[in-house]
C-alpha cells in the first residue's frame, strides 16, 4: 500500500427495499454470527438488482453498487462522476465508514476528513467553536493543533460572529462553509467533498475550489471531489471515475471520462434537437440537427477545441431561393452573447431546391473560450423577411474552456455580441 492510498476490491453494497433486516430476529442474529463472528457470506444475500429508480423491479434487493475496484495513489485528485441515483455518495460513504459494504475489502491509509451532506459530523446543540475541536479530535488531532488552525478555519467560513452559536441555527450555507472549512484546514490525508458544496453561493464555490486545489498542490493530499459541474470537475481534477447503476464503466483521464458521461447522458435521453422545433412552415421538414456529431440537446465544446461542427438536414416541398442559417448563443439567462448570422453580415446566403438538403458548417470558435453554459437558438428565414423555422432553446452546450479569468467568453463588449464565421460543405 505504499504507493497506493485508496484501494478499493470488488466491493458491492446492497440496500433492501422497505424493512430493514431479514424479517426474523433469529434470522438477523444468524447473519450477524456468520458475518460477523465467522466472517462468512451473508447467507441471505439476494441476487438483487441494479439501482434503476426508474422502474419497478422484480426483487426488493437492489446493488447501490457493485463489483467496483480501483487504486488511489497519494495526491491524486479524482473526480467521481454519473447522473443521479448512479452510485457516488454511496462510494464517498463507504470510504468514510459511515456505511459498510456488503462485498469486497475497502482498503486506506491516512485520516479522512468528509464533507457529504450539510451537518455530517456536527452536533446541532454545540456551538461552530465547540464543533471545530470536536471534529478536530474525531480526526486524531491535539488541541494545540486545533488552536493553530482556529483562525484560518474561521476566517475562511466567514461565521466568526456566530461562532459561539449553537449549529442549530445556522443556515445552510453557513454550515456548509463551516463545515467545509475544518474538512479542508485540519490537515486530513484524504479530502472527501460531495456535491454539498452546490449549496453554497458562487462566491464560496470559487474559494472552496481554490482551496482544495492548494490542499492538493502544496500539501500533496488526495482529493476525491463529487460533482455535476463539470467545468469545476475539469479544472480540479487530473482523473476521473464514472458510476452508472452502480457499476464502474470508465476509469482514466478526466477529460475522457467526462466524454464519456456527455456520451452516456446523451445516450439515455430519446428527446433529439429536432424534437424542440416550436415552429416551421408547412412546406418544410427538418429530419435531423447535430451539434460537435451529436443529435442531443446536450453536448461539450473542448478546452483545445477551435471549430464547432453544425449540421441540418431535412426536406422542401417547394424551392427557397434565398435562405439564411442562423445560430445564436445565449447566456443561460436568455442574453444573446454571439451569433452566426452570415447572410446579414457576409452576404452568404443558401439556395434549396426541392427535395432532401444538407447543410453543414464549422463555426470557428473564439480563441481561448472561456467555460461555461449556453443556449442555443436556431432560425431560418429569408432575410429581413420572413420565417421558414424556428427552435428556440433547442439545445445547451458545455464550454470546457481553460481558466475563466484568462479566457474569452461568448461576448464583445464594444460590439455588443460576438459576430462568428464558419466554413460550409
Amino acid at each position: 500500500m505504499s504507493n497506493v492510498v485508496i484501494e478499493f476490491e470488488n466491493v458491492g453494497k446492497q440496500y433492501r427495499l422497505g424493512r430493514v433486516g431479514t424479517g426474523t430476529l433469529r434470522h438477523d442474529l444468524n447473519r450477524w454470527w456468520q458475518t460477523q463472528v465467522l466472517h462468512r457470506a451473508d447467507p441471505y444475500l439476494q441476487i438483487g438488482e441494479v439501482n434503476d429508480r426508474t422502474r419497478k423491479g422484480s426483487t426488493d434487493y437492489v446493488w447501490a453498487l457493485r463489483d467496483i475496484s480501483f487504486k488511489i495513489a497519494p495526491g491524486d485528485v479524482v473526480g467521481i462522476i454519473g447522473k443521479n441515483g448512479a452510485g457516488k455518495s454511496t462510494l464517498l460513504k463507504l470510504l468514510s465508514h459511515i456505511t459498510s459494504p456488503t462485498t469486497g475489502r475497502i482498503s486506506y491509509n491516512g485520516r479522512i476528513a468528509s464533507l457529504l451532506e450539510v451537518g455530517t459530523g456536527f452536533h446541532p446543540e454545540m456551538t461552530g467553536r465547540e464543533n471545530i475541536y470536536m471534529n478536530g479530535s474525531i480526526l486524531g488531532m491535539t488541541r494545540a493543533d486545533i488552536n493553530r488552525k482556529l483562525d484560518e478555519i474561521v476566517d475562511f467560513a466567514g461565521v466568526e460572529r456566530y461562532l459561539d452559536t449553537p449549529i442549530k441555527r445556522y443556515s445552510t450555507g453557513m454550515t456548509v462553509r463551516l463545515g467545509f472549512s475544518i474538512a479542508a484546514f485540519l490537515e486530513p490525508d484524504i479530502l472527501v467533498v460531495d456535491e454539498v458544496l452546490a449549496v453554497g453561493d458562487a462566491e464560496f464555490q470559487k474559494k472552496a475550489l481554490g482551496q482544495m486545489q492548494k490542499v492538493n498542490q502544496s500539501q500533496g493530499r488526495t482529493v476525491l471531489f463529487v460533482s455535476h459541474n463539470m467545468a469545476a470537475v475539469k479544472n480540479l481534477c487530473t482523473r476521473g471515475i464514472l458510476l452508472n447503476d452502480g457499476l464502474l464503466v470508465h476509469d482514466g483521464k478526466i477529460s475522457d471520462v467526462i466524454n464519456s458521461y456527455m456520451h452516456c447522458t446523451a445516450s439515455t435521453n430519446s428527446e433529439r434537437i429536432v424534437d424542440n422545433i416550436e415552429w416551421i412552415a408547412s412546406f418544410l421538414s427538418i429530419t435531423k440537427i447535430e451539434f460537435n456529431g451529436t443529435e442531443f440537446p446536450e453536448s461539450v465544446i473542448t478546452s483545445n477545441q477551435q471549430t464547432l461542427d453544425f449540421l441540418l438536414e431535412g426536406e422542401t416541398s417547394e424551392p427557397i431561393p434565398e435562405l439564411d442559417v442562423r445560430v445564436e448563443f445565449r447566456s443561460v439567462y436568455g442574453t444573446p452573447m454571439a451569433i452566426l448570422a452570415e447572410g446579414h453580415y457576409r452576404g452568404i446566403i443558401h439556395s434549396v431546391a426541392v427535395g432532401h438538403f444538407l447543410m453543414k458548417k464549422t463555426i470557428k470558435l473564439p480563441k481561448y473560450l472561456s467555460e461555461g453554459n449556453y443556449q442555443i437558438d436556431i432560425l431560418l428565414h429569408h432575410p429581413n423577411t420572413c420565417h421558414y423555422m424556428k427552435a428556440s432553446h433547442c439545445a445547451s452546450i458545455h464550454v470546457d474552456g481553460g481558466v475563466a479569468q484568462f479566457g474569452q467568453p461568448l461576448i464583445s463588449e464594444r460590439d455588443g455580441f460576438l459576430g462568428l464565421e464558419s466554413t460550409d460543405e
